[in-house]
This record gives structure tokens, C-alpha cells and sequence, in this order.
């Protein structure tokens, strides 16, 4: 799918001179202008005389990445980077995505929103402020792209596990759409983040004389819907046809936006069905690897959250597909948050998390009460354990036993981000099963040695990054209306059959990073062939063929055009 760095040059005519040019991310290529280029564009002494080519700029760029002194600043410079020439951003990305994507995303993005006021130096996206919400008509008018395909959006009131950052939470869509066209490879001249300012509750950020958002306290009941209705109006208006993402809103409201929205344009939630969809891709893989049977396993998943919930709905319906009934299917799930084991009389059930609270009385284990953790992997024989919690070291190894008590090869995934808000450390947890865990987790982990170095277990990252980008391109390629459920499950099978772990042992359960752009490609072809089938594409792609060379031709590639001046 990825195109040929070798491909032929493409020539552009642009309407852009002199310093208006080179502060022009989306066209500027620094020393990589041509001596023709200078002439025709105007850019005689405001570049160095050498005319370099972009391996050169690369080199460069790397070398200036090392010398930077922590992951903070690396992900200072590659946002500056980003900020003044996108096809050398991306390009130096591609040549680094394993050793670079955890800076410019999980666990590095953690810190960047915590401090984001602090290192803000240019504006990216758009900044949509309750105060202003009269004006979102005029904001959207003054995006500078002329087309835009893909909306990331954030309120910034459940940034990873740090909960409320404000319209420092900006980082995150940033970040995001980063994704989209460093994996899924969406042309980043047609990507847009979006913060909705509705304040915050953080006390460090109102007291903070350098926070950047809306110093108020975060406005909440129909005052809020009435700001997200009028924006999500103003945004199909706009831009008809647009993808959009909801990323890090609060329980309460990521699932009831979903649901109000996701018949009146194209969207989704990453955190419920992006999440869902890379986990259960990683646990049907650890299965195949531990040759037991996805509806002989139970499923323990702590943190009942939106990952949680849509960890759960998603396994659900693999279950099904598998041929159980959805009571038979939702047996097998157990749910535990903050109070212990979801049950009907669980303080705060939400009608999502129903139709996973147990009865008590049917229960075999337990007094009544508060049910823990470990209690819950015991009595429910639990082959598989989630984590999705927020809460570091949560799987204690007294719960790490009981799991490899229950199964030869326990699954055992703590996938919360960043690394300290992660329920287990890899290692420990390989150490207190016996080296029989098959583990996968939400941050970068190194792989750790087991019999004293005798043997190595790779760490797979269970990071949404492998499902969105491929989503979001066999959407917009096959001009689906809609983003479904079904498609997310399509992502899902297409991923687990990319396990490295299938064909050699104690290989990570996911791809390597540095294979994502086919990952993506692979992904986006299941997806565009389920909206196919369900009658949401595009009419003219009639085949798998068609499908296919649509793919081909919107997989954006990082490379330089030649440029030509357009007069008038």
C-alpha cells in the first residue's frame, strides 16, 4: 500500500512568495528548494546557499532529536518540527516510528497536556471557547484549510488517566491526528483538531498565571449540550461528509455523544470503540496462542469505564458471532470498578454498565458487599484480565496467582496510560505467573528476559494507533456516511491475524510499529468492504478491486513536490 519513495516528482502551482511560503507548513521544504525554485518562488537569501535533499534534512533533524535532554523536550522539537515543515516532520517520523511514537504520543503526549500552557509556542487547530460559542460559525470559517476530511475532538476533561487538563487536553487531538497520517497515512492538510473550552475543575490550571484556556469552572448540564449541539451543527454545515473523532471525554458524556451523534454524520469514539477494538484483536491473538477457546475463556476487565464498557460490548459480540446467546455471552464478563465487582445494587450503576451487573444472590462466591479484584478473578475462574483503571499496580501478585492458578496461560493486559497510571509491570507480572502470562499493555514496554536471559518475551503495546488511522482511511476511501459497529469488529479480526505471536513464540501479540502503515492498509480494507456491504460506500466502489485502488490513491505519502508560481 505505501507508496514508492522513488515515485515521480509532482508539480504544483501555488500562490505563495518569499517568507509567506517558508512559514508555510504544508509547503515548506527549508534547504530543499531548488535553485529553480528560488528563482520562481522568491526565496534568493532567505535560505542558506546549499541546496540539500531531504535525507540530508533528515540526518540533520535526527541528530538535532538526540541532543535534546529528556522525552519533554524531544517532544518540543518535534512539535517545532511539525509547526514549520510537515513532509520533513512525517518523513523523519517513518524513518523512527518506534523509537518516536511514543514522544509524540503515549506516555510523553501525558506530560506535554500537563505542561501544555507552559510549552505552547504556536497555535495548531482550533480553539472553540464556551464564551465564544456564538462565533463557532466565524471561528470555522477561519480554519486555514480548504478541505478538511478528519476532525479530532476533545473537551479535555479525561486526558488519559490525568483526568481534567483543560484546554490543555489540546495536546491530544494533536497528537491523534498525528496518527491518522503517520500510520493511516491521511494527508495532513485535511486534518483538523478541535477543543471544546468549556473550562475546567482543575485548580492547578485556574491558579496556573500561565493556563492558556477559559479561566472558569467547567460548565456542565444543558448549557453543555447546547455548546456541543451547536458546534456539531455548525461542523456538518461546514464540512459535509466530515469523519469525526470524539478523544477523552468524560464517562458521563463520551457514550451518550456517541449515541445522540452517530446517525446525524460520521463519527466515533476512540476511547470505547478504538480501545475495544485493539483489545480484543490482542486477546483473540492470545488465544490462538494458548489454543483455548475465545468462549471457554471468562473475561475479567477492571475499570468500568468507556474502555471498559467498550472492551465488553465488543467481546460480547465476538462471542456471539462465536455462537453463543448474548446471555451466555455477557456470563462470561465480569466487571469491576471502584466499588469491586459491578452488581444491581452497585451505588451509581450506569445504564451502560447494566447489562453487565451480576445478581448477587446467583453468586457462589462472596459475602455480599464489596467484591474485590482478586476475589472476582478467583470465583470467576478468570482466563483473561484487562485493565482500563487509571490505577497503577492495581494487579497485585496475589492477583497475578490466582490468574495463573486459574489457566496454563493466563491473558493479562493492564492497558492503562501513562506508564504510572499502568496496573502491572510486565516483568513482575511474567515473574509471579512463571513466565506463562501472555501480557500486552497500553504504554511502551521493553521486552524482558526470562531463565536468566536464556529467553525473551516481546511486549506488545496494545495502542489504539494500530485500529483508528486504518478505520479512519477505509472510511474516508470508501466514502462510507457512517462509522459502525461492525466495522470496528472488522478491525479487530483483520488485526489478530497480523500477530506476530502466531508463527514465534514469545513474540509481542501485535505488529511491530514499524509495519503499521500495512497494518493500516490492511485494516482500511476490511473496514471499506463492510461499509460496502452495508450499503454505506460509496456507490461507485463496486468490487474489492475498486476498493483497492481508492485505497491506493488516498494513502498520503511524505515526499516534496516541485513547485511552480501561480500568478493572480
Amino acid at each position: 500500500m505505501t507508496k514508492s519513495v522513488d515515485a515521480p516528482e509532482v508539480l504544483e502551482e501555488i500562490g505563495l512568495r518569499g517568507v509567506e511560503l517558508l512559514t508555510n507548513p504544508l509547503y515548506n521544504k527549508g534547504t530543499a528548494f531548488t535553485a529553480e525554485e528560488r528563482d520562481e518562488l522568491g526565496l534568493w537569501g532567505l535560505l542558506p546557499p546549499h541546496v540539500d535533499n531531504i535525507d540530508g534534512q533528515i540526518d540533520r533533524a535526527y541528530q538535532a532529536f538526540e541532543m535534546e535532554p529528556s522525552d519533554l523536550e524531544k517532544y518540543i522539537f518535534l512539535r517545532n518540527l511539525q509547526d514549520h515543515n510537515e513532509v520533513l516532520f512525517y518523513r523523519l517520523l517513518m524513518e523512527h516510528i518506534p523509537e518516536m511514537m511514543p514522544i509524540i504520543y503515549t506516555p510523553v503526549v501525558g506530560e506535554a497536556c500537563q505542561k501544555f500552557s507552559h510549552i505552547f509556542r504556536q497555535r495548531r487547530g482550533i480553539f472553540v471557547s464556551y464564551p465564544d460559542r456564538r462565533r463557532i460559525p466565524e471561528i470555522l470559517d477561519n480554519v486555514p484549510r480548504s478541505k478538511v476530511q478528519v476532525i479530532v475532538v476533545t473537551d479535555g476533561e479525561r486526558i488519559l488517566g490525568l483526568g481534567d487538563q483543560g484546554t490543555d487536553g489540546m495536546g491530544i487531538p494533536i497528537g491523534k491526528l498525528s496518527l491518522y497520517s503517520l500510520c493511516g497515512g491521511i494527508d495532513p492538510a485535511t486534518t483538523l483538531p478541535i477543543i471544546l473550552d468549556v473550562g475546567t475543575d482543575n485548580e492547578e490550571r485556574l491558579e496556573d498565571p500561565l493556563y492558556i484556556g477559559w479561566r472558569n469552572r467547567r460548565i456542565r448540564d444543558e448549557r453543555y449540550d447546547q455548546f456541543v449541539e451547536e458546534f456539531v451543527e455548525n461542523v456538518i454545515a461546514k464540512f459535509p461528509g466530515i469523519l469525526l473523532q470524539w478523544e477523552d471525554f468524560a464517562n458521563r458524556n463520551a457514550r451518550r455523544l456517541l449515541e445522540r451523534y452517530r446517525d446525524r454524520l460520521c463519527t466515533f469514539n476512540d476511547d470505547i470503540q478504538g480501545t475495544a477494538a485493539v483489545a480484543v484483536a490482542a486477546i483473540m491473538s492470545a488465544l490462538k496462542v494458548s489454543s483455548v477457546q475465545e468462549i471457554d475463556q471468562n473475561y475479567v476487565i477492571f475499570g468500568a469505564g468507556s474502555a471498559g464498557i467498550g472492551i465488553a460490548e465488543l467481546l460480547e459480540t465476538s462471542l456471539i458471532h462465536q455462537g453463543l446467546s448474548q446471555v451466555q455471552a455477557r456470563e462470561k464478563i465480569w466487571l469491576v470498578d471502584r466499588y469491586g465487582l459491578l452488581h444491581k445494587a452497585t451505588p451509581d450503576l450506569q445504564a451502560v454498565q447494566s447489562p453487565y451487573a451480576r445478581d448477587l444472590a446467583s453468586l457462589n462466591f462472596g459475602d455480599g458487599g464489596d467484591i474485590g479484584l482478586l476475589e472476582v478473578v478467583r470465583g470467576a475462574r478468570a482466563g483473561v484480565l484487562i485493565g482500563c483503571s487509571g490505577q497503577g499496580n492495581a494487579f497485585r501478585r496475589e492477583v497475578v496467582e490466582a490468574m495463573a492458578a486459574n489457566c496454563e496461560r493466563p491473558i493479562i493486559f493492564p492497558l492503562s496510560n501513562p506508564n504510572a497510571c499502568c496496573e502491572g509491570e510486565p516483568a513482575q507480572i511474567l515473574a509471579w505467573s512463571g513466565g506463562r502470562a501472555l501480557v500486552a499493555t497500553g504504554s511502551p514496554f521493553g521486552p524482558v528476559s526470562l531463565d536468566s536471559g536464556i529467553s525473551t518475551i516481546e511486549i506488545g503495546q496494545c495502542n489504539n494507533c494500530y485500529v483508528f488511522p486504518g478505520v479512519g482511511l477505509g472510511v474516508i476511501a470508501s466514502g462510507a456516511r457512517r462509522v459502525t459497529d461492525a466495522m470496528f469488529m472488522k478491525a479487530a479480526i483483520a488485526l489478530s491475524e497480523l500477530s506476530p505471536a502466531l508463527s514465534r513464540p514469545g513474540a509481542s501479540l501485535l505488529p511491530a510499529l514499524s509495519d503499521i502503515r500495512a497494518v493500516s492498509a490492511k485494516i482500511a480494507f476490511s473496514v471499506g468492504m463492510e461499509a460496502v456491504r452495508a450499503g454505506l460506500a460509496d456507490p461507485s466502489i463496486d468490487s474489492e478491486e475498486a476498493l483497492q485502488a481508492r485505497l491506493e490513491k488516498t494513502m498520503w505519502y511524505p515526499r516534496y513536490k516541485r513547485f511552480k508560481y501561480r500568478s493572480g
